[in-house]
């Protein structure tokens, strides 16, 4: 087997993140601190959650998201803002990942040029997966 030589520059790197919302508790939590939805989502998530019959599982999903997010950024709660994390709609559907501020900041720092993401939710569960590639060696990061 071929030694590691730390001078070579490791190739890309994929960096994933997945979490899972109980929607039934995040629904509570949104009855208990309605504000909460104001400090979790920018503008356009609240819009297009507002549009939908019952708005809870794509908050939920969305919150899978940023927290998918900042997995792949390799920050817990707290060390990124939720609204640096913004999880927009394309015209066919597909979830968009925008970063602003910290969120921004620690992805260039990652050399993440973009993050993908993919929502569900059904049967009581939001699910979120990221992905992004890196060209940074995370040993050092």
């Amino acid at each position: 087997m071929a030694e590691h030589n730390d001078r070579i520059p490791l190739p890309m790197q994929i960096l994933v993140g997945v979490d899972v919302v109980a929607i039934d508790r995040f629904r509570e939590v949104l009855a208990r601190h309605p504000r909460v939805v104001e400090r979790l989502f920018c503008a356009s998530e609240q819009r297009w959650a507002a549009s939908q019959s019952d708005p809870v599982p794509s908050l939920a999903a969305r919150f899978a998201a940023k927290e998918a997010v900042m997995k792949v950024l390799g920050r817990g709660i707290g060390a990124l803002r939720f609204r640096d994390i913004e999880i927009e709609r394309s015209p066919e559907g597909r979830p968009i990942v925008v970063l602003h501020d910290s969120a921004r900041d620690r992805a260039a720092q990652l050399g993440v040029a973009r993050v993908d993401c993919s929502l569900s939710h059904a049967a009581g569960v939001a699910l979120a997966q990221a992905a992004a590639l890196s060209m940074v060696d995370q040993r050092s990061t």
